[in-house]
Order: structure tokens, then C-alpha cells, then sequence
């Protein structure tokens, strides 16, 4: 019903932006990241997903149609609803999930707020069947083993497995393999 809306941001609220369209605000649930970045005032194009329901109609919003089909997608798996869906891509990026996906690390998933290890498991077979790998993917390969306690260690922390991510492909080539050392060399990044 609603494919995309185009509008200044007028509020930022704790999970949703208020976008006006024709001078009608409108709630828009979006990703973490994307609600970070935003500003009031700023102009802003979203794909969108419209959910109805009995009681409500509630908007979803996407910087990218793969961003938008990969939330469709992730509503296709038993147990997963909006309010999840939109957890996994507040915490992972795209290319992070297709990591975790092929890289058989789909545990990955059980660390997104709101989602368990069955329902992980769930996302992981289901999702296998519907991505398909990218060439940029093929050429990082997995992390390595001691790269995944670097990350675990980071998660337990506090930190989402995108910043987590991004602090591990930040140390260089040289670094040490060891998982201590690497870990503190993780943390410098967040400072």
C-alpha cells in the first residue's frame, strides 16, 4: 500500500522517527543505525513496509530495498515478527548476517536482542535458502577462530555485533593471533 514516503524528519523518538509527508506526521520504525544518524530537519527517502493489523497500522522504514527485503524475509521465519525483524538489522548489517549465514556461524544471530538460539537456528536455515552470497562476501571468508572469541568477548561486553565487526576489521594485517591481545586492541577502537 505504502512502497516508499519521502519527508522532513520533525522528531527522533526512542525507536521511530516522525516523518512529515504532506504535512501529515507520520511514525516510521526504522533501524538503530539509521535513527542514530538522522537529524531533525533533514529531508529522507525510506522504502517502506506497512503492516496492518486489527488495531494498528504501523509503518516500517528502510534506507535500501535490500535492507527492506531482508526484513520481509526475515518475517517469513516461524516466530519472527516485526519488532525482531527490525532488531536483527538494528544490530547486523547486511553483509554481517550473510557472513554469519555462510560462514555456518549462524549463533551469530542468537546475540541480536530479542532473538534465542532456536529462533537463531530458525533464521539461519531459513535464511541460507533465500540470500544468495555475494562476490564482496566470497573474498573475506570467515572470521577466523580466534577473530569469533574476539567477538564473542565484545558482545558479552555490551557492544552489537556491527560495532563489534567493525573494531575486529580495523586491527591490521600484523596484528597478533592472540585472542587476549587482540581484544585489547579491539577496545582501543571504541575510544
Amino acid at each position: 500500500m505504502i512502497a516508499t514516503l519521502q519527508g522532513q524528519i520533525s522528531h527522533i523518538e526512542d525507536n521511530a522517527l516522525i516523518i512529515e509527508v504532506g504535512g501529515v506526521g507520520l511514525r516510521v520504525f526504522v533501524p538503530a543505525p539509521l535513527r542514530t544518524r538522522s537529524k531533525a530537519g533533514e529531508m529522507l527517502f525510506l522504502f517502506t513496509h506497512l503492516q496492518v493489523r486489527e488495531d494498528a497500522l504501523t509503518l516500517y522504514g528502510f534506507e535500501s530495498q535490500a535492507d527492506k527485503d531482508l526484513f520481509n524475509t526475515l518475517l517469513g521465519v516461524d516466530g519472527v515478527g516485526p519488532k525482531v525483524a527490525l532488531s536483527v538489522l538494528s544490530s547486523m548489517t547486511l553483509d554481517a548476517i550473510q557472513r554469519a549465514i555462510f560462514a555456518d556461524e549462524g549463533d551469530l544471530l542468537s546475540k541480536v536482542p530479542g532473538v534465542g538460539k532456536k529462533t537463531a537456528q530458525k533464521m539461519a536455515l531459513h535464511l541460507k535458502d533465500k540470500l544468495k552470497p555475494t562476490d564482496a562476501l566470497s573474498k573475506l571468508g570467515a572470521l577466523a577462530d580466534y577473530d569469533s572469541e574476539v567477538l564473542a568477548a565484545l558482545t558479552a561486553l555490551g557492544y552489537s555485533v556491527v560495532e563489534a565487526q567493525a573494531a575486529i576489521q580495523s586491527l591490521p594485517k600484523d596484528a597478533p593471533t592472540d585472542v587476549e591481545e587482540r581484544l585489547r586492541l579491539t577496545l582501543g577502537y571504541f575510544q
